[in-house]
């Protein structure tokens, strides 16, 4: 049975200020629970319906498992149908970024990403590619909102995402700044070399001026049909594949 207070706190955790005040978030179903146990977050309670148990347990001995009934699950889950297990985790604390850490490698930068649905698509993206660290402007829709994280499916564990203002960071970084915008450089015949930092825009106001004053090279993905714009995941996951396939030409 889930308490009175477990289930104030677990519902509390749908919202940024709490997040932060307790340093904690939610992931739910057993596919992305499962990833987290494995990347060793550091995991205070797993809750789940008896059908799991058995399958759980063999991930870890360490982690407080606490089986609930189909109903109590219901009370605690950010889900309109909730899946059978539910974790609470904590916040990770992700070293200072500095030029050392990014160099030799891409980066992806967000600038005002506002939906979660983009972010968490963008987030299973840079896992899929290799891509380890993912700057956010400060804000940028919070990596541990339900909806991201669920978005996420599990990517989530493995992708570094940091909370920065870009305006002092970016030049501090002292690598490439590629930016995606209207006017600039055809991404397909854009050599990209072996690092830099990759910047992706708001969703209807691409990237702020000034961010825009830091760019060291624009690069559009050409249009050739009629839409106004790209949804800015599925930009994203062109930028992340067309670096992929040149890195192995």
């Amino acid at each position: 049975m889930v308490s009175k207070s477990q289930i104030s706190l677990i519902k509390s955790l749908q919202q940024k200020k709490f997040r932060k005040e307790h340093r904690l978030f939610v992931a739910e179903g057993y596919k992305s629970v499962s990833e987290f146990i494995a990347a060793s977050y550091h995991i205070q309670t797993v809750y789940h319906t008896p059908d799991v148990g058995a399958k759980l347990h063999k991930l870890s001995k360490k982690i407080n498992f606490q089986e609930i009934s189909a109903a109590d699950l219901q009370k605690i889950s950010n889900l309109t149908t909730p899946q059978e297990v539910l974790a609470v985790i904590k916040m990770p604390e992700w070293p200072a970024l500095t030029q050392t850490r990014l160099v030799n490698t891409f980066t992806l930068v967000l600038d005002g990403v506002q939906d979660p649905g983009n972010l968490g698509t963008i987030i299973r993206t840079a896992d899929w590619f290799g891509i380890q660290n993912i700057i956010c402007s400060e804000d940028t829709v919070d990596a541990y909102n339900p909806k991201v994280v669920q978005a996420t499916m599990g990517s989530l564990a493995r992708v570094k995402v940091h909370y920065s203002n870009l305006a002092e960071l970016l030049p501090h970084l002292n690598l490439p700044v590629l930016g995606a915008m209207l006017n600039g450089d055809n991404i397909y015949t854009t050599e990209f070399g072996h690092e830099g930092l990759i910047v992706m825009g708001n969703e209807g106001n691409g990237l702020r001026a000034d961010i825009q004053r830091l760019v060291t090279r624009a690069i559009t993905i050409p249009r050739i049909g009629e839409a106004e714009s790209l949804n800015v995941a599925i930009a994203t996951a062109l930028f992340c594949s067309e670096i992929g396939r040149k890195r192995f030409k």
